[in-house]
């Protein structure tokens, strides 16, 4: 049963984004028992899930999990991820794409400064 699920669900989330299909897969990947104590965060830039562990002491579980949720989570939403980082309960939503976004400018700093061409 939970083949047939990951076929049909795989194929309904095709018009979504990305991490709105990774968040969709979520529940089939880790079970319904499990996923209510983490959320889905969001997908940064290369291609990292962040979850927020909601319950204490649930962390190291995830963490001990996370190649099988990683390979469950590609194959069912189709989509390609690096890896999952698991988060304590201080981040939001909005501190993913915070830290994404810094990430990106760091890069963008350390490109020009490798070749000081690029920024004229």
């Amino acid at each position: 049963m939970r083949d047939v699920l990951r076929g049909s669900l795989g194929r309904s989330l095709r018009s979504l984004s990305d991490g709105d299909r990774l968040a969709a897969a979520w529940v089939v990947a880790c079970g319904p028992a499990l996923a209510e104590r983490a959320e889905v965060l969001g997908l940064d830039e290369d291609r990292v899930l962040h979850v927020r562990v909601l319950q204490p002491g649930w962390r190291e579980q995830f963490a001990q999990m996370r190649t099988m949720l990683t390979d469950e989570l590609r194959k069912i939403a189709g989509v390609r991820l690096q890896t999952i980082h698991f988060e304590g309960q201080g981040l939001t939503r909005e501190r993913v794409r915070e830290a994404s976004a810094a990430k990106s400018a760091a890069k963008a700093t350390a490109t020009q400064r490798k070749d000081p061409r690029r920024s004229l």
